[in-house]
């Protein structure tokens, strides 16, 4: 696919499993850093990794683009409601120091933290990463869950266009009314009916075809020298973090 993300050199070749431990170490140190600095310095690493990694920017800004849309909600809300310091007045409102200092926060952690998933894991493909997660020994089900759940949640939109194309051919124009409220709501049903059907046939098919409940591919993972030691300086890394913003609290605390 043209907006997938091509690996340099530097990070070829890596493990998928070095890959998904990576991206979800720096997905749970960046969400536990408080220090405003650290959550900064977590920001410089997904930018360093982006670099490295030299991903086509237009795909990347989009899906960054589309995340910090629902962010903007938390600075619409957050900083009029959060009670501490006023730095500025707005009507009956104020806007608190805590509260901008909170959404920026989550606005810098939240972009470290997509950064570094998308760059980490984009180049790989779904029957990849589950047989990645199922080496793991993440539980099964949940693997097959994800891969299900990416691979059909198209065709659950799918359902839901033909029921709206269905709804416009009979003459149906969305209106705040009761009658639309149920419209919409039997076209709701009508798609968790036809999803659930649809899942029993695939899984019927599945069965047909020899399915064991268990993960198979042609690809073999093999851990490298490459992957042991990118995985000690990026954990070294996030755990140098997450000492710098422990020290942080407890001095700026005392």
């Amino acid at each position: 696919m043209e907006d997938r993300f091509q690996n340099p050199p530097l990070l070829c070749g890596l493990d998928p499993r070095t890959l998904l431990l990576a991206a979800t170490g720096a997905a749970v140190c960046f969400s536990l850093v408080h220090d405003m600095g650290m959550a900064c310095a977590c920001l410089v690493l997904a930018l360093i990794l982006v670099v490295v990694r030299k991903p086509p920017l237009i795909p990347l800004l989009k899906r960054l683009a589309i995340a910090n849309f629902f962010i903007l909600f938390l600075w619409a809300t957050v900083p009029l409601t959060m009670p501490g310091e006023s730095l500025a007045g707005l009507g009956p409102c104020s806007i608190s120091r805590e509260g901008v200092a909170l959404a920026l926060s989550v606005t810098v952690k939240c972009n470290a933290i997509l950064l570094c998933v998308l760059v980490l894991t984009a180049d790989l493909d779904l029957p990849l990463i589950g047989y990645a997660l199922e080496q793991l020994r993440v539980p099964v089900k949940l693997v097959f869950l994800f891969l299900f759940t990416c691979r059909y949640i198209h065709v659950i939109g799918d359902e839901w266009q033909k029921l709206q194309t269905s709804a416009r051919l009979r003459g149906f124009l969305p209106r705040t009314s009761l009658h639309t409220y149920r419209t919409v709501g039997n076209m709701l049903g009508l798609t968790v009916i036809n999803s659930i059907d649809r899942s029993k046939r695939i899984y019927e098919a599945m069965l047909l075809r020899g399915f064991k409940e268990s993960f198979h591919t042609v690809t073999e993972l093999k851990a490298t020298r490459i992957d042991f030691v990118f995985s000690f300086f990026f954990f070294f890394i996030l755990v140098t973090l997450l000492a710098g913003d422990i020290y942080l609290r407890f001095h700026n605390a005392g």
